[in-house]
């Protein structure tokens, strides 16, 4: 199990997720708190890593709209695709007049994860159609991780034909117009809920 260094009403809910096995169960704290009142000024800073076209991307390319970001990794065979799936019927709950925000893979598994596996991953239909998925050298996303105050690490299944998996951070991070974290969603977080909030922060 990784050690997370969240801040301690965040950590309370924050899990990591082991691709594969059910996620264990969080007490409650700011999953029962307004959705507003989940910003935390320490997550959240500077990213340079590279999209799915292979192009080179930073914070200032995502600013001046909202944007929903998730660390994760295509070989992931459930908690990823769940949560993207999630978050797609989330959007589609979105009252008329509210605009879904940007939405972000960022892969922990940069080794597997090049941008033409990523490319293919995030055409899925039932993911959000704007989701874009970002990767870069195993440095350059460790610097994301921790900027996020997110942490994953690498499993070793020699017995599995993906030799291995990743057990990562399980939080949907939702950034402001200007980068700082306006909320966050956890795995006890429903569509409709999340929806909700979406839509109480968007409006």
């Amino acid at each position: 199990m990784v050690t997370l260094r969240l801040p301690a009403a965040l950590a309370a809910v924050a899990l990591v997720a082991s691709c594969g096995q059910d996620p264990a169960p969080a007490t409650h704290g700011g999953v029962s708190s307004g959705c507003l009142t989940r910003a935390y000024p320490e997550i959240g800073g500077p990213i340079s890593l590279v999209n799915q076209a292979g192009e080179r991307v930073t914070e200032e390319t995502f600013k001046g709209h909202p944007t929903l970001i998730y660390f994760g990794f295509t070989y992931c065979p459930d908690v990823c695709p769940t949560t993207l799936v999630t978050v797609n019927r989330a959007y589609s709950h979105l009252p008329e007049g509210v605009e879904a925000p940007q939405t972000l893979l960022i892969s922990v598994d940069p080794d597997r994860d090049t941008p033409e596996a990523l490319a293919q991953y995030v055409s899925n239909s039932a993911f959000p159609a704007n989701l874009q998925g970002l990767t870069g050298t195993q440095e350059e996303v460790r610097a994301a991780a921790d900027a996020f105050l997110a942490d994953y690490s690498r499993i070793e299944q020699p017995d599995s034909q993906s030799e291995y998996s990743m057990d990562h951070t399980s939080l949907l991070y939702l950034m402001d117009e200007n980068w700082s974290l306006k909320t966050f969603f956890t795995h006890e977080d429903t569509d409709e809920t999340i929806a909700a909030c979406l839509a109480e922060v968007l409006n």
